[in-house]
């Protein structure tokens, strides 16, 4: 989200934000946006936008504008969330790896603390037992709801191979079999807690 991160501070001409996800932040609205400073560029993608009617309704737009007011206390605690959720995996016997930026073995862990200021909602890991196992733990959660979308409040558990990544079944870009990934929502972080604890 633009909280965390602002790609055209660190020289990006062009940034794409969908305000699907955290910047509308309440699972209701699809959207998306172009932001830029060079006023010519700027010139050019609104006739582009014009021209092509890509244009969000009224509504849509005042849902994104609410989902923004309150964009930094949500980022916030989507953050200490995943924080927590990420503490009780990596020390989990049933757990064989974690993925989170924040973790000093994320390979992008020093770009991370280079250019973020903190590490998001989204946690990927892998469990003992293979896809079975995988599949009990998302099917076992209460709190977190099975669910392919992220960045919402609601907390979002999905099996990617199963999923989001179905379709990369067979080649290079297949995901293991074994990966569950979390969207930590801004629920209690005890509730989030004691749901993966019951799931395993």
């Amino acid at each position: 989200s633009p909280y965390l991160q602002q790609p055209l501070l660190l020289g990006a001409d062009i940034v794409v934000h969908s305000t699907t996800k955290y910047l509308g932040g309440h699972s209701d609205v699809i959207g998306g946006g172009l932001v830029a400073v060079d006023p010519e560029l700027i010139e050019k993608l609104s006739y582009h936008q014009n021209a092509m009617g890509a244009v969000p309704g009224p509504f849509d737009s005042w849902l994104v504008l609410r989902g923004i007011k309150t964009l930094g206390v949500r980022m916030d605690r989507h953050c200490a969330n995943a924080r927590a959720v990420v503490e009780l995996l990596t020390s989990h016997p049933k757990v064989l790896d974690v993925m989170w930026p924040g973790l000093p073995n994320h390979p992008g862990h020093e770009v991370a603390l280079r250019q973020m200021r903190d590490f998001g909602g989204m946690v990927s890991f892998r469990v003992s037992g293979g896809e079975s196992a995988a599949l009990a733990v998302c099917a076992k959660t209460k709190v977190f709801t099975l669910g392919e979308s992220l960045g919402g409040v609601e907390s979002l558990i999905e099996h990617p191979g199963r999923m989001t990544h179905a379709s990369a079944a067979g080649t290079p870009l297949e995901v293991p079999a074994d990966l569950i990934r979390l969207s930590v929502g801004i629920e209690s972080i005890a509730d989030l807690i004691e749901d993966l604890e019951q799931a395993f």
